[in-house]
């Protein structure tokens, strides 16, 4: 696989590993703790050396997780992580990015990760309460002292951005962004090519529905992030697979699957973006790693850059509360 580079040099892999599905949120958590070090460990061996985790994942079990699985492979590599949520008697009682916490937060990811410096360090969420500036200097202490070596953010406005970037360079916002989910290219995108910041897509596959597998029919259960989200409400998955539909027409032209039309698509779009979708399984990896082979026309990439126009998308992409902590 080759690599890309995000803001103030980090080479990572052109597709990452993106850990949350391992611990949460998609149905029951896997019963064997030893298949998902066995999956994060294969995708290494196939080049995808990206790997995202966060403390609010469990919480904590994921970092865990992840831990475990690199520390024979730490050397090839690169972890990001994410602090910024309040976790009290293991559930997130919302956001809190005060320097304290930011300093509490890292000390318990290094330990559970079992390394000594964070890759690539995200505000998981902005924290209205605080001064980003105070956010990014804290993190940019975190630097100097060798804890952490680079600064990201996750679902910030672009003025937030570039705030950041003033005290402390960013090098890579992570953001939803797929086919179905068009949010950053207004604003946060034309910024992260101007300021030279990585940008770093989670849920490129609209949470499994851009793989083609979802249909208005699929029903999910109380422990499923999807069962919250009102994109996924049956009447919308009803509206929304004409979107699905037309992306497995181009992947029948060009003898793929949908999932790797939809990957392909977003490395088309810049080349300092890297996504990093989610599985539990090897298959999926194989699958997703030949989305960075598969190149689009120039008419493929024009067809679908206007489909979400044309066909529209019903719902939003979390519910009232979820999109009311983004873009700040």
């Amino acid at each position: 696989m080759h690599t890309r580079t995000l803001g103030q040099g980090l080479t990572v892999s052109a597709l990452g590993l993106g850990a949350m599905g391992m611990s949460q949120s998609y149905g029951p958590n896997p019963g064997d703790r030893g298949d998902m070090i066995d999956v994060l460990r294969y995708a290494v061996d196939q080049g995808i050396t990206f790997i995202d985790t966060a403390e609010v994942y469990g919480p904590y079990v994921n970092e865990e997780l992840v831990g475990e699985a690199i520390a024979p492979i730490r050397d090839r590599v690169v972890v990001a992580t994410k602090f910024g949520f309040d976790i009290v008697d293991g559930r997130s009682q919302g956001v809190d990015s005060r320097p304290e916490r930011i300093r509490s937060a890292v000390e318990g990811s290094l330990s559970r990760l079992g390394i000594e410096r964070i890759d690539l360090l995200y505000q998981h969420r902005v924290d209205p309460t605080v001064p980003i500036e105070d956010v990014a200097g804290t993190v940019g202490e975190l630097i100097r002292e060798g804890k952490v070596a680079h600064f990201g953010l996750s679902e910030a406005g672009a003025a937030t951005i570039r705030r950041a970037h003033e005290v402390t360079p960013v090098t890579a916002v992570q953001s939803e962004y797929s086919l179905w989910t068009r949010d950053p290219e207004p604003e946060v995108l034309p910024l992260c090519a101007q300021l030279g910041i990585g940008f770093v897509p989670f849920s490129p596959l609209g949470k499994g529905f851009l793989t083609g597998t979802v249909t208005a029919d699929t029903t999910f259960g109380p422990d499923e992030i999807r069962s919250r989200v009102p994109r996924f409400a049956p009447d919308n998955l009803r509206a929304n697979e004409a979107l699905v539909d037309h992306v497995r027409r181009v992947a029948a032209e060009r003898d793929a699957t949908p999932a790797q039309v939809a990957l392909a698509w977003l490395l088309a779009q810049h080349p300092f973006i890297v996504p990093i979708p989610g599985t539990r399984r090897r298959t999926r990896l194989d699958e997703n790693a030949g989305a960075t082979a598969l190149a689009l026309s120039a008419d493929d990439i024009a067809d679908l850059d206007g489909l979400a126009a044309r066909i529209g998308v019903a719902g939003n992409r979390y519910d009232d509360a979820g999109m009311a902590a983004v873009g700040l």
